[in-house]
């Protein structure tokens, strides 16, 4: 059977990609592999075994069109009220916090941020399937 391990995302600045997921994410640099016109960036924590590899194109000046393809990734957190409340304080203006119930009852709470590059990124409580 496959093993899911990564997912890739183009940025233009390493170290500004770095530091938010670090900050919102608590994933840190587990493999940096330098060519000649793009870097490797992988990072991870110790939650999950899956790892984000950041693509830096060195000659890359301009932002990237992200499209009407790519969708979001996701992160669940212990306490998604804490974490809206933490990254609203350090500047990252995440969007509101939102209950999804289409039947009534709540199957998921969460809310979404962007990255720097404008990768959107949903936060879900976790809870039910969203662990």
């Amino acid at each position: 059977m496959a093993k899911y391990i990564h997912s890739m995302v183009r940025v233009l600045n390493e170290q500004r990609s770095i530091d938010f997921y670090d900050v919102c994410f608590g994933l840190k640099l587990a493999d940096r592999l330098d060519f000649d016109k793009f870097t490797l960036v992988y990072l991870s924590n110790a939650e999950t075994g899956t790892e984000l590899e950041l693509t830096v194109n060195k000659e890359r000046s301009e932002p990237y069109d992200l499209g009407d393809g790519y969708g979001h990734i996701a992160f669940s957190v212990a306490d998604v009220d804490a974490e809206h409340a933490r990254l609203t304080a350090a500047g990252f203006a995440p969007r509101k916090l939102v209950d999804f119930a289409p039947g009534g009852d709540v199957i998921a709470r969460f809310f979404f941020i962007q990255d720097p590059d404008g990768y959107e990124i949903e936060v879900l409580q976790r809870a039910g399937r969203y662990q």
